[in-house]
């Protein structure tokens, strides 16, 4: 994020925000199109801070360095920035979250639903990726047919073996339904390819539906339907490490 009071060029700060490039920057400024706190900018090296105004053609600039996007994907969309056959999670976001250099931080299967975190923040996701990290994702998973609950809470806890031999680090597993089709939550600290589905498939179950529910302490937010995103506060952005559920 900015730093307090920390004055930059205007070129700069509009660049940084992944709205256009340094030279890209300096045109729109030469067109007329950027405004300083409501007045006409005609000289790029005019230096502001966050405490000011700038905007183009009428539309605020962010003053955040970075933006955190919650997502809740929706299926068949795929978790890319760029994909020739399917839309991306970052196709589907809103115009005035999109800026340069947008990435999701982890992946979704396309067919898995829920919590997917956008950002322009490499050190960040790479924080909350990092194996070394740990930070748990919790899953809602409806399976094709019941498990051996207590069997499965053990292989959970103790490291799914699948069947390529493969150990994974230990998970925690509650059943929360029956009533149809059984429904369990899920909480790993790593994200292989297609673990959860793995996981279950060891057990003899299919996945049927999968949605992510939480990143670390941090919950999807229920407001938001299929398809529809929104920033993440800054107290918000800490819970996902600072909240983090453990077992």
């Amino acid at each position: 994020m900015s730093k307090a009071n920390k004055k930059e060029r205007i070129d700069k700060i509009i660049s940084s925000r992944g709205i256009a490039s340094r030279s890209e920057a300096k045109l729109l400024v030469k067109k007329g199109q950027v405004a300083l706190n409501g007045a006409i900018v005609t000289d790029s090296s005019v230096k502001a801070d966050e405490n000011d105004l700038i905007t183009i053609d009428g539309k605020a600039v962010s003053q955040e360095r970075y933006v955190y996007i919650m997502l809740n994907k929706p299926v068949g969309v795929v978790s890319a920035t760029d994909d020739k056959r399917y839309k991306t999670v970052v196709d589907i976001i809103p115009d005035e979250f999109k800026r340069r250099n947008l990435f999701p931080a982890g992946r979704l299967d396309k067919d898995t639903t829920g919590f997917c975190l956008i950002t322009d923040d490499g050190d960040f996701a790479h924080n909350i990726l990092s194996p070394s990290k740990h930070i748990t994702k919790t899953y809602i998973a409806t399976l094709d047919s019941l498990i051996d609950y207590e069997e499965g809470r053990r292989c959970f806890e103790e490291g799914v073996v699948l069947k390529d031999g493969t150990v994974l680090l230990s998970a925690k597993l509650s059943l929360l339904d029956t009533s149809d089709k059984p429904v369990y939550k899920v909480i790993i600290k790593e994200g292989k390819y297609h673990q959860i589905k793995r996981m279950f498939a060891s057990l003899g179950a299919k996945v049927v539906a999968l949605e992510r529910v939480a990143m670390g302490g941090l919950a999807l937010d229920e407001a938001l339907n299929p398809g529809e995103s929104r920033l993440i506060t800054a107290d918000e952005l800490k819970s996902i490490v600072e909240n983090d559920e453990r077992f």
